[in-house]
């Protein structure tokens, strides 16, 4: 892509990254894990394609990763080899790739906080913590890179997100209540 198009792929990738909002804020409302995952796997995606109008290689890169990772959690596929694969590969191949400095590197951060998180966290609340962390690292990268839509959807599905988990607390400590009575 030529540089000098740069003002029109800032256009459509926030044109793009509108729809992977969608898909973000529905996986932060939903309280099925395989249905948050889902919704995690087309946000990812969608991504992709945005990030390549952001000229963002460390986020093609991240977000494909992001969307296979996914897609194994949602089956229950995600093994300590696979993670620690995917892993690697955002160690050895972000840096080289990356050409946005420090605000390049915030994907290779985020997706490696979120395979660790979808490795070893297997309840819906704990799940929706890490969203809510992984979506903070992305609004500042998103922000970055000038992606308006994906950093404004970013702290919204943050405030979403904590909302949804509050929800989720309570109904739990009306549950233990209602088990202990």
């Amino acid at each position: 892509m030529d540089i000098l198009s740069l003002p029109l792929n800032i256009i459509i990738g926030n044109i793009i990254s509108f729809f992977a909002s969608i898909a973000l804020i529905i996986s932060c409302i939903v309280n099925d894990k395989r249905e948050a995952y889902k919704y995690q796997v087309i946000e990812a995606l969608i991504l992709t394609v945005s990030s390549a109008f952001f000229l963002s290689w460390t986020g093609i890169l991240t977000m494909l990763i992001a969307a296979a990772r996914n897609y194994l959690v949602m089956n229950e596929r995600l093994s300590s080899k696979l993670a620690i694969m995917f892993i690697i590969i955002t160690l050895i191949i972000c840096p080289i790739i990356n050409t946005m400095g420090l605000i390049g590197l915030l994907p290779m951060i985020g997706i490696i906080q979120l395979t660790i998180c979808n490795y070893y966290l297997k309840t819906i609340k704990w799940i929706k913590v890490a969203f809510i962390v992984n979506v903070l690292i992305y609004a500042v990268y998103f922000i970055g890179i000038y992606d308006i839509v994906s950093c404004l959807t970013q702290v919204i599905t943050a405030i979403i997100g904590f909302i949804s988990l509050f929800k989720l607390i309570k109904e739990e400590n009306k549950e233990n209540k209602e088990n202990i009575v």
